[in-house]
């Protein structure tokens, strides 16, 4: 039993030394290798443009329901206006972040592994090298760039749309919430904080998924099934960081940047 633990922590720090290893990679490329702004541009559209639908109709209606919820239960209390604040807070603060990283996961990163992974079974990694590119400069640094500039974006957008949808569920819907009320509330306990807050996740977030999807790809073996394994991997080796990295940042954000609420 304590022989086949040690193994799994082994291979545990085996898999976070090769990642510290691309992470320092990659920084050296940003810094001293060629740009490749064609690459980037494709990249940025491929990340930002292309999943705006699934960020938009996520992040509605996640705001949509955590409004119905909130109203539900602020109801008894007298305290229907108040939910247009926790939505604000929480789709800044929590959700937006977390849900858009999650979607990116499944949708980008997937897709990351799966296209490099391809390009290694195929030999066209090593093509690159013969020619004298880098694949960290041609493959890597290219996406993480791009989702360094689309992820806040998104975010921001999955935000503004949970909140556009909790504002039509709590002041057209069956509570009826004056209009004036709502957005007073939204407007005294939305800060800037929450905004930081919410930037700074999408930034973490945003390397974790390319970081892991990219060396999935970069480590696939074995054909076809290997570019399978991978791309699970990559989709799911992501969502874990992401869950276990938002709860450590949740709690060193909160106490940096305090919640209105608390005050």
């Amino acid at each position: 039993m304590f022989a086949s633990v040690g193994g799994h922590v082994i291979s545990l720090l085996n898999y976070l030394g090769q990642l510290g290893v691309l992470v320092a990679r990659t920084a050296e490329s940003i810094v001293h290798g060629k740009a490749r702004w064609r690459m980037t541009l494709r990249q940025i559209a491929e990340i930002g443009y292309r999943s705006q639908p699934v960020v938009v109709m996520t992040g509605a209606f996640t705001g949509a329901v955590l409004a119905a919820q909130a109203l539900f239960q602020f109801r008894p209390l007298g305290l229907e206006s108040g939910a247009g604040a926790l939505v604000s807070v929480a789709m800044l603060r929590e959700l937006g972040p977390s849900i858009t990283a999650l979607m990116l996961a499944g949708r980008v990163g997937a897709s990351m592994a799966a296209e490099i992974g391809t390009m290694k079974v195929t030999e066209q990694i090593d093509a690159l090298r013969s020619m004298g590119v880098h694949p960290i400069d041609y493959l890597v640094t290219p996406r993480l760039i791009a989702m360094l500039v689309a992820m806040p974006l998104l975010i921001a957008e999955s935000a503004a749309f949970g909140i556009v949808a909790s504002f039509i569920v709590g002041t057209a819907g069956p509570s009826g919430v004056n209009a004036a009320y709502w957005m007073d509330q939204v407007h005294q306990y939305t800060e800037l904080n929450d905004i930081i807050i919410a930037l700074t996740k999408g930034l973490v977030f945003g390397i974790l998924i390319v970081i892991i999807s990219c060396h999935q790809g970069l480590s696939v073996t074995r054909g076809a099934v290997g570019v399978g394994r991978g791309t699970t991997r990559a989709m799911v080796f992501s969502a874990l960081a992401l869950l276990v990295f938002n709860f450590f940042l949740t709690l060193l954000l909160n106490l940096i940047f305090p919640a209105g609420f608390g005050r």
